[in-house]
């Protein structure tokens, strides 16, 4: 998926008011998704990104403690989660849940159905039930 598209599916989603809002939000969920996930699979997640939010993907995991990919995200819940992007977008908690949900399910369309397998399962459960109800769901 392109970068332009991802952003106007995001913006779309969220309703949010302009393509810069949407551009902030989607690098701030993606750089907090990042520091949560594995290093190693939050590289592989930027590979399948377009450049630009590969970037603020691996800026962040490169930035997580432990560059060894075998090394398990930051361990933090939703309420960080959503501090964490609200602080990144410049919006409140309750806005950034909402766009962190748009921006996971374009981020499930756009990856490879067993990437996204694996990213869900390296979330804790609280930050799961963002994502699309069907991946939500199951078990992981």
């Amino acid at each position: 998926m392109r970068h332009d598209e991802m952003i106007g599916k995001v913006q779309a989603l969220a309703q949010l008011p302009d393509r810069g809002t949407a551009e902030r939000a989607a690098h701030a969920v993606v750089s907090t998704l990042s520091e949560r996930l594995p290093a190693g699979l939050a590289r592989h997640v930027a590979a399948q990104l377009p450049p630009d939010m590969a970037a603020a993907m691996r800026e962040a995991a490169e930035a997580s403690p432990g560059p060894d990919s075998g090394t398990a995200g930051e361990r933090f819940g939703l309420t960080a989660f959503a501090g964490r992007i609200a602080a990144r977008a410049g919006t409140d908690e309750n806005t950034a849940l909402r766009d962190a949900a748009a921006v996971l399910e374009v981020l499930d369309a756009a990856l490879a159905p067993e990437l996204t397998e694996r990213m869900a399962g390296a979330l804790p459960a609280d930050i799961r039930e963002l994502l699309p109800v069907g991946r939500a769901v199951r078990e992981i």
